[in-house]
């Protein structure tokens, strides 16, 4: 919701609680155990910024965001809620916003596609589970074919591209370094599973213009909220984290430098982020950390959603500059450490204890801190989170199909169905 050109989040002690438009950029965190409320609070920041003219992007895991495409309806619980926030409820809003759905498999969404070459070996080798030398391997199977020219699509390409390589092991291992016969048949394997796991149909052309993205509604001024159905692609969390990580590489190498303004350029939030950092090595961690440190000045806002801060490395939560914390859990020595943990990120409140207030809020409430116009941390509230103004749930397959039907890249990008 848009009060004061601010995206109100929700209200704490009858004062609206808002996250600035200028400090959109400098990254987020809304955090919290299952079925506290963290859904909500994202289809309420996403909302804000579509309504700035902000193009966002977020992934749908369980199909409960696609209701974004519906006007919300009114109800005695919401109309407590508002007004425990300070807002008519006869004032209050409900709308659609303007949505397009993709999706990896063409399925449930218009297809995002990428070329093996344009993935890179770093990434390559995480989605395929490569081990370290196996991934030393990948790399001079990229430099060849770089160098001579190989065609490097899909991954019937780098297949055959193996082969082609496996066939010459010798002559390259004088020219490239170590290349083992059993480690490109290890590789190969790993090809193979990925295609059986249903792989192939990511790679291949045409690959995904990111400025597809980056646009607003003719009619309404609003920013696109582009949802990734990421139900199925989720059932393989490698792939789905670092495809995840793939399409935040792109918009930091293809967006343009533009320094601070008074909106992002667009909002990239990120849910179940813990998987982005499991089995993470080392030049991985080392370039996700340099994205998410560097790719602000693109003008590009990264929100984490994930059940504990504990799960985001230090380094880049220290990076997070808004935060929404939903309640968390202390039943075990771990928990009470992630109870800790997330009352450290926090600017002390006097007025309560914030580590003993994160194991009492109560489903829709939440303690947050958001930068203000000086970029530094506001004071932790305890505030409660507004509703949202499109539908809460899934929407049916006929509204989801009538979307797809009037996608705008549906001739671009062939969409199935």
């Amino acid at each position: 919701m848009i009060s004061e050109n601010k995206i109100q989040i929700g209200a704490s002690g009858g004062k609206p609680a808002f996250l600035l438009p200028a400090m959109a950029n400098r990254h987020g965190l809304i955090a919290g155990a299952t079925g506290t409320g963290k859904t909500i609070s994202l289809k309420v920041m996403a909302e804000g910024f579509s309504d700035l003219g902000v193009p966002v992007f977020l992934s749908d895991i369980k199909g409960d965001l696609s209701g974004m495409v519906l006007a919300g309806e009114r109800s005695d619980a919401l109309d407590r809620r508002l007004s425990g926030c300070g807002i008519d409820p006869e004032a209050f809003p409900y709308r659609n916003y303007p949505t397009n759905f993709w999706d990896v498999y063409g399925e449930m969404g218009d297809p995002i596609r990428a070329t093996v070459r344009d993935m890179g070996p770093l990434l390559m080798s995480r989605m395929l589970g490569l081990n370290e030398v196996q991934s030393g391997v990948m790399n001079i199977v990229y430099r060849i074919s770089r160098d001579e020219n190989l065609r490097l699509i899909d991954l019937q390409d780098l297949s055959a591209l193996l082969i082609y390589i496996g066939q010459r092991a010798k002559e390259y291992t004088l020219q490239y370094g170590n290349v083992a016969v059993a480690t490109v048949g290890a590789i190969q394997r790993a090809v193979a599973i990925l295609e059986d796991q249903g792989g192939d149909a990511f790679f291949g052309e045409p690959a995904l213009d990111i400025q597809d993205w980056i646009r607003q509604d003719p009619g309404t001024g609003q920013g696109v909220i582009n949802i990734l159905a990421a139900d199925r692609l989720f059932q393989n969390p490698t792939m789905y984290s670092t495809f995840m990580i793939w399409m935040l590489t792109k918009l930091y190498d293809l967006l343009p430098e533009q320094g601070d303004q008074d909106r992002p350029k667009i909002v990239f939030f990120f849910d179940e982020a813990h998987l982005l950092f499991n089995n993470c090595g080392r030049a991985l961690m080392e370039k996700i950390e340099q994205i998410v440190r560097l790719i602000r000045s693109k003008g590009v806002g990264v929100y984490f959603i994930t059940q504990s801060p504990a799960d985001i490395p230090m380094t880049v939560l220290g990076q997070l500059g808004n935060r929404v914390q939903h309640a968390l859990r202390a039943y075990t020595p771990l928990d009470q450490k992630a109870v800790k943990v997330a009352a450290q990120t926090f600017r002390t409140n006097e007025s309560f204890d914030t580590e003993e207030a994160i194991t009492t809020l109560k489903t829709g409430e939440a303690l947050v801190s958001f930068l203000d116009e000086h970029g530094a941390p506001g004071v932790v509230e305890r505030a409660t989170i507004l509703p949202p103004q499109s539908q809460m749930g899934a929407i049916s397959e006929e509204i989801r199909s009538e979307v797809l039907r009037t996608s705008p890249y549906k001739a671009r990008y062939g969409i199935v169905g």
